[in-house]
């Protein structure tokens, strides 16, 4: 069983949804990340998503394109990235990276794959990498014994999402709606209508990420959803923060207060 399989098996045990939290390798600092990306844990954070600064980054809106942007004029490299995963695993937290195919591709899979693996990492979620053109990235991450993710949006029909769920491990990313990431006034309806629909083709956990950004709303999500992805929010109070320390502990007390939403939607 993979580290992510563990994580929402002990979830649904507990009768509620995983609350996964993302933020970019290299923002404020390396360390910085790794710092408030522990402190996430610490707050409840289930399963930890470190995003790997790329320049044109199409689903990502400004908030997350400011920080990204100022991790890549940092000098934030792969090996970071890598290295962000090892400190943050060394939680005992499920550790995922969130990157696009490009630098994957430029990295070399296989060595991509591997490094995650060696640093202790549960798998990668690859948002702009369809299952169709998938086949020599899926051996690589089987071979390291990680799970890859994708995902699925409201515009999915049945036979994408069945071929989605074919390859998908660990859990599969639900965008609640189309377009760029961001927190929102509310969550669409749309998603509890797409977790319903993937799951009647598949067994795997659904969580649902774009637009959560408060309590409330995760309680929402976690009414339907076996994990409730939170990344803006978090990203927001790491921009706005006057220090690193104020950053870090501005992601803590949005964690604890998510933390708090998914364990008071409906028993599952």
């Amino acid at each position: 069983m993979s580290a992510l399989a563990d994580v929402f098996a002990r979830t649904r045990a507990e009768g509620r949804a995983a609350l996964v939290g993302y933020l970019p390798a290299g923002y404020p600092t390396v360390a910085g990340a790794v710092d408030a990306l522990t402190a996430m844990v610490d707050a409840g954070v289930d399963v930890i998503e470190v995003g790997l600064p790329y320049s044109d980054p199409l689903m990502d809106g400004p908030i997350i394109q400011a920080a990204v942007e100022a991790a890549l004029h940092d000098g934030t490299t792969t090996a970071d990235v890598l290295a962000t995963v090892e400190a943050v695993a060394a939680t005992g937290a499920a550790t995922v990276v969130m990157s696009y195919w490009n630098p994957i591709d430029r990295y070399g899979m296989s060595r991509f794959a591997d490094g995650v693996a060696a640093a202790g990492g549960a798998g990668v979620i690859t948002p702009d990498l369809i299952p169709d053109e998938a086949a020599p990235w899926l051996e690589a991450v089987h071979a390291a014994g990680i799970d890859p993710v994708f995902l699925v949006a409201p515009s999915s029909t049945r036979a994408r999402i069945e071929r989605v769920v074919s390859v998908t491990r660990g859990f599969v990313y639900a965008a609640s709606t189309m377009g760029v990431t961001g927190a929102r006034d509310s969550v669409a309806t749309s998603a509890q209508v797409l977790v319903e629909r993937v799951r009647q083709v598949t067994d795997l956990p659904v969580c649902v990420g774009l637009g959560v950004s408060t309590a409330e709303q995760a309680a929402e999500v976690a009414g339907y959803a076996d994990g409730v992805i939170v990344g803006s929010a978090f990203v927001r109070r790491l921009l706005d923060a006057v220090t690193p320390r104020d950053g870090v502990a501005a992601v803590a007390e949005l964690a604890a207060a998510l933390a708090i939403g998914v364990r008071t939607g409906p028993a599952r």
